[in-house]
């Protein structure tokens, strides 16, 4: 005799695994303290390459399935060779990937099957700032970055509203653009 057991995945989100996860942070919360990391390597005159492998989280060393090598470098225009996006287009990737990690998650939680997530990030950068042409009158990082979102599902345009608007308000990558994150630098040569 077969029994049909419902799937616990909705948006492809384990949602048994993510309210497992939840209520296992709720009774031991330091298992919620997690380090990422980011090695890079300069290989020639604009452009690095970035390795993710390892990180630390829930009380333990981890690696991820596979290393992940990503390029970075300036376009022909900003004297690069154009191997890899920018570092600061990355960052519009990543507050992409947060946000809409975040939706899936939500609406998973919430019982919103999603059919469509699509994002548009832009970021307007004024060159004054990075070329020191601009006597400290503009800064080096985004002046702003807007993010456009386009989602479908089975819930009304409040409900979907509101699952970006809780995505907005639970993103790691949020709050490190809008809050003032101690950047320390540390220096070895030889």
């Amino acid at each position: 005799m077969t029994t049909a057991t419902e799937s616990p995945r909705r948006n492809g989100v384990d949602t048994a695994t993510l309210f497992a996860t939840i209520d296992a942070v709720k009774g031991q919360n330091e298992i919620a303290k997690f380090q990422f990391r980011a090695s890079n390597t300069w290989v020639s005159g604009t452009h690095s390459r970035s390795t993710a492998s390892d990180f630390f989280g829930a009380m333990q060393e981890l690696r991820h399935k596979s290393d992940t090598v990503v390029e970075f470098d300036h376009p022909e225009v900003l004297v690069g060779t154009d191997h890899g996006p920018t570092p600061v287009e990355y960052l519009l990737h990543a507050i992409a990937a947060c946000l809409t990690a975040g939706v899936a998650n939500i609406a998973a939680a919430r019982g919103v099957e999603l059919t469509k997530v699509t994002s548009t990030v832009t970021g307007d950068i004024d060159l004054l700032g990075i070329l020191g042409l601009s006597d400290g009158s503009v800064r080096n990082g985004y002046e702003q970055i807007r993010v456009a979102f386009a989602i479908e599902g089975d819930a009304d345009e409040e409900t979907l509203r509101g699952i970006v608007e809780q995505s907005r308000r639970r993103s790691a990558v949020y709050d490190v653009l809008v809050n003032p994150t101690p950047v320390a630098i540390d220096v070895t040569c030889s």
